[in-house]
């Protein structure tokens, strides 16, 4: 009896803060983690340096499953498009790697914002609005054919509300406030801050000497969690605006669009903390909208995507999705 050959599928999300890979083979699956800022030079994301994380996970998990080839892999990324030169680059580092790790061998490739990995994580190719929110924040609004709605997404200097990034600034502004004995400060969030970096003076150093100063930001945001846990009022208010802006995000997102809306990425995983006020904000502004828990994450959003691109029913829809096939692998050359 002929053997019907098993769908090798991987996925990645690449986050400010690290790189996810799960890979399926079969009904099998296998995931990994890369916990390491998201590398970045002259200002942009450093695209050979992230890819050489990418496949430094990839390949034991291939290895482990004895596979050589992938039929398809996507990779869904924040800073797309504004922080990467060219999607191409990044497909061409995936397939070439480098002098310490071979390329990969996938017969298609999909670079993809982590806005639209989320969006199919969450909603499952469902059109509506999702909001991704870690380090940063993006809402996409899509039907996945002509509507495609970007929200936010600006960066930490003039947008990314609600972000990681924001809540953890807005923190160490409320404890720097109290250590200043200005008001509107937090004792609590101040010890937070004296546990977490000491000095308060070493502060200015380790936020803007920073080689990724949103990460540095939002690792301060499970202090200022804890401290709205303990029933700080300040903590408690900064994660209540948190998910107002971000429901706003999502509202924004659905216009012309079904009111179908979810959410990912892992500030959500505070729980109560930002679910709650995101999910009353949206029903006060839309009493009909259908808000719906994330059927999935964006590393499963992007192993849903690999998939289709793969059975060739991805499409580019530039600047969300790039999809190359092995064909475009002479471009290494």
């Amino acid at each position: 009896m002929t053997q019907i050959p098993l769908e090798v599928l991987a996925g990645v999300d690449v986050g400010g803060s690290g790189v996810r890979v799960r890979l399926q083979v079969g009904d099998r699956f296998l995931q990994a983690r890369h916990d390491e800022a998201l590398p970045r030079a002259g200002g942009q994301i450093d695209v050979p340096r992230m890819c050489h994380n990418v496949l430094t996970e990839l390949w034991p998990l291939m290895a482990e499953f004895g596979v050589r080839r992938l039929d398809g892999l996507a990779l869904g990324m924040t800073g797309l498009p504004g922080l990467v030169p060219a999607p191409v680059e990044v497909a061409r580092g995936l397939w070439s790697g480098s002098g310490l790790i071979d390329g990969i061998d996938a017969d298609t490739v999909a670079i993809a914002s982590d806005a639209l990995t989320t969006h199919l994580g969450a909603l499952g190719g469902l059109q509506g609005g999702v909001v991704a929110a870690g380090t940063g924040v993006i809402g996409l609004g899509t039907n996945h054919q002509d509507i495609w709605q970007q929200v936010d997404g600006w960066g930490l200097f003039v947008g990314d509300e609600g972000s990681g990034a924001w809540i953890g600034r807005k923190g160490l502004q409320a404890a720097l406030r109290a250590l200043d004995g200005r008001s509107g400060g937090s004792a609590v969030l101040a010890e937070q801050l004296r546990l977490q970096y000491g000095d308060p003076l070493a502060l200015v150093t380790l936020v803007h000497g920073a080689k990724a100063p949103s990460a540095r930001l939002a690792s301060f945001a499970p202090a200022v969690a804890q401290a709205a846990r303990s029933g700080d009022p300040i903590a408690r208010s900064i994660w209540r605006q948190a998910g107002l802006r971000l429901a706003d995000t999502g509202i924004a997102a659905v216009r012309d669009l079904p009111a179908r809306i979810s959410w990912g990425g892992g500030l959500f995983d505070v729980g109560d903390l930002l679910i709650e006020p995101f999910c009353a904000r949206v029903q006060e502004v839309m009493p009909a909208a259908d808000i719906r828990e994330p059927g999935g994450t964006a590393l499963e959003g992007a192993l849903l995507l690999a998939r289709r691109a793969a059975t060739g029913k991805a499409r580019t829809r530039e600047p969300y999705v790039q999809v190359f096939t092995s064909d475009a692998a002479a471009l290494v050359n």
